[in-house]
């Protein structure tokens, strides 16, 4: 059986480490066998990206599947891929774009596995014409606390797989998934910049355009005020076609050249991360802008900060903590604009936030999707970060909305349960898959998921 080893982990914002004992097994046989070693709770973690403390199991066991990596089979007629769990979005693409595949949805970045877009039930600049991950999962096999493997799927343990999709690794350690990749013709994409100078033509531009893109995503500047409240630059595009390349981009159609890498090499003091300094950045990024059609390979599209390693150390060793919130349609404006004036006159120094247009639920009992739109935006930790964020999730439940699992860091216990209406049928599923709640996180324990009191 693998060692462990005592380390301190925390989500992508840095914002709760805490120690817990490590595992990185190697083979699918060795997961049973660290379950059935320990006695407190143990949690499946992928390669650290959801930002919060939901891969956080404060005193506990955290079994690291990055080792659990291997591909199974691939049929190229209907694009299913066989993989491990520990499988990463980066190898996916890198093997086979090259075939003519890329993912069918995709998170901001390629640095996560399969098993942790299925447990946070992953969406992307394409929800509102393609859905989330769900839509392109056909099976999992799960290892329950009771040591046995079950097959997950729409027809067989039903209950099962919609408990875990989105479920946040509560029901069970995913080993093994199908998942269905997209067939592309290049590794590019043509992609529309449409600038707009407030809120209202932001909002007018997502409902007016956005059926005609598969990828959709407007950078919105939260610290602009006044008229310029809510100004943006809507990027949206579409995977590019063999005869809308460029000659250049032709000649490595499938195989771009990567970008350079950048790093920041250690946090930065608290005094580079100011509302002047950030709204000097927005402003620039603004102006920089010009509308247009133009070609972009596909990692400066879906990953940019991909690019810079390391990246989160921007904000210092404090950390941060990136927030991002759901609502309904119906007065979906009206929320939006609260949100964007409490922000805005908090004068929290948020780059650049992220606002998409998102379409149906998957079925996933804790996933994040609903119809309607989604703001995402990271802010400093700083002492009056959580009551800035606890106001946010007021006008959020307000609307109907939701924040999501995989961003959240200090979301409220009664906040979750009013948003999530379908926790007592997942918590009812857990039971059975899990009456002992051997599966666990510092996450589950603060709000309350799974029965935790």
């Amino acid at each position: 059986m693998p060692n462990s080893r005592v380390m301190e982990l925390s989500g992508w914002g840095k914002t709760s480490p805490r120690q817990s004992r490590v595992y990185r097994p190697e083979k699918l046989h060795e997961v049973a066998q660290i379950l059935s070693s320990e006695s407190g709770s143990v949690l499946a973690r992928g390669l650290g990206r959801s930002y919060g403390d939901s891969a956080v199991n404060d005193g506990n066991a955290v079994i690291m599947d990055e080792r659990l990596d291997r591909f199974r089979a691939f049929d190229p007629a209907t694009g299913t891929l066989d993989c491990e769990a520990g499988a990463s979005l980066r190898d996916i693409i890198d093997i086979f774009l090259p075939q003519g595949f890329f993912p069918a949805v995709t998170p901001g970045t390629k640095y996560v596995t399969v098993g942790g877009m299925i447990a946070a039930d992953v969406h992307g600049k394409n929800h509102h014409v393609d859905g989330s991950i769900a839509n392109f999962v056909d099976r999992f096999d799960l290892l329950t606390a009771s040591g046995q493997v079950i097959r997950c799927s729409r027809e067989e343990n039903a209950d099962a797989f919609w408990a875990t999709i989105g479920g946040m690794g509560l029901t069970g350690i995913i080993l093994e998934a199908r998942i269905r990749l997209r067939p592309v013709e290049s590794a590019w994409v043509v992609v529309d910049t449409h600038k707009t100078v407030n809120l209202d033509q932001t909002i007018e531009a997502f409902a007016e355009g956005d059926s005609a893109y598969q990828y959709s995503v407007a950078w919105i500047d939260c610290l602009a005020t006044k008229q310029s409240l809510g100004r943006s630059v809507l990027l949206r595009g579409n995977h590019a076609k063999t005869s809308e390349l460029t000659p250049g981009a032709a000649s490595n159609r499938l195989t771009p050249v990567p970008p350079a890498k950048r790093n920041v090499p250690f946090n930065l003091p608290s005094f580079a991360l100011t509302s002047t300094t950030v709204g000097i950045f927005n402003s620039r990024y603004y102006g920089g802008q010009e509308d247009g059609r133009k070609l972009i390979e596909y990692d400066e599209f879906f990953y940019p900060l991909d690019a810079v390693e390391n990246w989160s150390r921007i904000y210092g060793r404090h950390g941060f903590f990136q927030y991002q919130a759901v609502f309904p349609k119906e007065g979906g404006d009206k929320c939006l604009r609260e949100l964007m004036e409490k922000i805005s006159a908090s004068g929290s120094a948020s780059f650049l936030a992220v606002l998409k247009s998102m379409g149906p639920a998957s079925g996933g009992l804790l996933s994040f999707p609903i119809p309607g739109l989604t703001l995402a935006l990271d802010v400093k930790n700083a002492a009056y970060t959580p009551n800035l964020l606890w106001e946010l999730d007021d006008i959020v439940l307000r609307y109907g909305g939701r924040v999501y699992l995989a961003k959240d860091a200090c979301m409220k216990r009664e906040t979750f349960q009013a948003m999530y209406p379908n926790l007592k049928r997942f918590n009812e599923i857990k039971a059975k898959l899990d009456p002992a709640n051997r599966f666990n996180s510092s996450q589950a324990r603060r709000l309350g998921i799974g029965g935790v009191a």
